[in-house]
């Protein structure tokens, strides 16, 4: 089992550290993450400028860009071989409803999905590393019994794991994702110019985090599986747009 390890927090954070280590006796790890913390980077790839890659004294290859980046590097060229299953993390805070949009975490598995690769993106809800014995463990249980029993298609499986003690997990949820309030108004201040500059605010509460969500499995203390897909498309309104551009002349 060869097993391609990346994150956004870059490639020497503890919950990445964590989880190479962990997964060390259950494949051949190889760890391609970014240079410095990409939170939020989404599905971003650079490419106006080249990249780098370096490698650490203890082993993992870091890249001066996103984890697309890396991802993307680690398949096309820098890899001699494509790995069996990608884990994205440990990520240091949740990723949970529309937060998948913008997660560099959940990007990383993405990438690694869009190549064929079976992808988990792993992410502890809390942040400051609270529990990352737990999710560690969590993250093990999970790889250890996709080696046993593998997918029969590759999946995009989203993970987040509260911050808790183990023996205080209430199991493991499959979900839909949930949905946030708007993000909270922006923190404005100044340069010490007296230039204006501004501050993303906080994220939203959830709006609908009812039963069957990932904020639901989280609010009930259940580590929360969320399988995704990457088509965008909304079918049930392509009649809908299809007769709206009916009516449409060309030039």
């Amino acid at each position: 089992m060869r097993i391609l390890v990346s994150n956004d927090d870059g490639y020497n954070a503890p919950g990445i550290e964590a989880l190479a280590d962990a997964l060390g006796s259950l494949g051949e790890v190889t760890v391609v993450a970014p240079e410095t913390n990409c939170s939020g980077a989404s599905n971003s790839l650079s490419l106006r400028r080249p990249l780098s890659v370096q490698q650490a004294a203890n082993g993992f290859y870091f890249v001066n860009g996103t984890p697309s980046d890396c991802v993307h590097i680690a398949m096309t060229g820098l890899l001699d071989f494509q790995p069996d299953l990608l884990v994205s993390g440990i990520n240091n805070g949740a990723n949970l409803g529309e937060d998948t949009l913008y997660s560099g975490t959940v990007a990383a598995a993405s990438e690694g999905f869009l190549f064929g690769v079976p992808s988990i993106a792993l992410s502890l809800v809390e942040r400051d590393w609270s529990h990352l014995d737990t999710a560690v463990r969590v993250a093990r249980e999970l790889v250890s019994h996709y080696v046993s029993r593998p997918w029969d298609e590759p999946l995009l499986l989203n993970v987040n794991i509260p911050a808790l003690p183990y023996r205080d997990l209430a199991g493991f949820q499959t979900t839909r994702l949930g949905r946030r309030h708007p993000a909270e108004p922006v923190i404005k201040s100044a340069t010490p110019y007296g230039e204006p500059i501004y501050w993303i605010g906080p994220v939203g509460r959830a709006r609908d985090g009812l039963k069957g969500t990932d904020f639901g499995a989280i609010e009930q203390n259940a580590v929360s599986m969320t399988p995704l897909h990457l088509d965008l498309t909304q079918h049930n309104q392509l009649a809908a747009v299809s007769g709206w551009a009916g009516a449409l002349c060309p030039n």
